[in-house]
């Protein structure tokens, strides 16, 4: 695995100047051109930008890829993982992380006020368009799960159960890296999201998953909705459904990487390896049920 290069490891430490090139430029538009060149299927286009990527992400693993060749640089960003790559807890005790991600900003929900980084605060009512499912989380747990670039992209289910409906939040793009998390209030709030709420089938606790697009990556799939939703959706905005999944069941995918917020409320606590900048992998635990 080749090191990044210097001048990189020196850009990404001037914070002023990674906050400017990454957010303070036309964000739609860069995230639509990018949608639209990840997807070119030319070889010489392909071979390239893989090539950049590894050069400029170079802990970009794909050993546990289903293939190991890709048809695109989209192909690669939203690659499948070999069977068995990510092994489940089953324990009925344990809610899963819902996909590969680093835990940021975690604890009680104070009301309804929470955190993105600290001294940063946000609100569940700015944050969900349901003032009912507000109420259910109010005082509950929360977990941001920040996936970079060059993580697995697919999300799952962290228990079984059943998904009825997903709301849609059209908005912004801004990064979600920490360097903009520490500058940009309410940044959750702003950015494009989808709200999917999951009724476990063992009562007791209540689970919503909030995918949050980012630069680049506003673009989200999910696999029970008949459409993709990105910057072009005008509506509708929100989707009925009924859609049981077993725990692990595969959901959807980001186009790139980006944030899940995970929330619970009820007779739950952290799993205890979780804690800020920790690696989590779909299918290990996040929460437990308290005996």
């Amino acid at each position: 695995m080749s090191a990044r290069p210097p001048w990189l490891a020196r850009l990404a430490q001037q914070e002023d100047l990674n906050f400017l090139l990454t957010n303070r430029i036309p964000r739609r538009q860069l995230t639509l051109l990018m949608g639209w060149f990840s997807r070119l299927e030319h070889p010489w286009v392909r071979d390239l930008s893989l090539w950049a990527w590894r050069r400029l992400a170079p802990d970009l693993d794909l050993s546990d890829a289903r293939k190991s060749r890709f048809r695109s640089l989209h192909d690669c960003f939203t690659r499948e993982l070999r069977p068995g790559a990510r092994p489940i807890d089953l324990d009925p005790e344990v809610i899963v992380s819902p996909c590969d991600g680093l835990v940021g900003a975690h604890g009680r929900v104070e009301g309804t006020r929470l955190y993105q980084v600290k001294g940063f605060p946000y609100s569940l009512d700015d944050l969900l368009p349901d003032p009912e499912l507000v109420a259910h989380h109010a005082d509950g747990w929360y977990v941001t799960l920040r996936l970079r670039s060059t993580f697995y992209h697919r999300f799952h289910a962290p228990v079984a159960g059943r998904v009825r409906e997903v709301q849609y939040v059209s908005g912004d793009t801004w990064n979600v890296n920490p360097i903009a998390l520490r500058r940009v209030e309410r940044l959750f709030c702003k950015n494009e999201r989808a709200v999917i709420p999951i009724e476990p089938a063992r009562p007791g606790v209540r689970l919503t998953l909030v995918p949050v697009a980012a630069i680049c990556v506003a673009s989200l799939r999910l696999h029970f909705l008949a459409r993709t939703l990105d910057l072009r959706h005008r509506g509708p905005n929100r989707f009925v459904c009924d859609v049981s999944v077993a725990k692990g069941d595969e959901l959807g995918y980001f186009q790139h990487g980006s944030t899940i917020l995970v929330f619970a409320r009820g007779n739950v606590e952290f799993a205890p390896q979780i804690r800020e900048g920790q690696l989590v992998r779909v299918g290990q635990p996040l929460f437990r049920r308290r005996r």
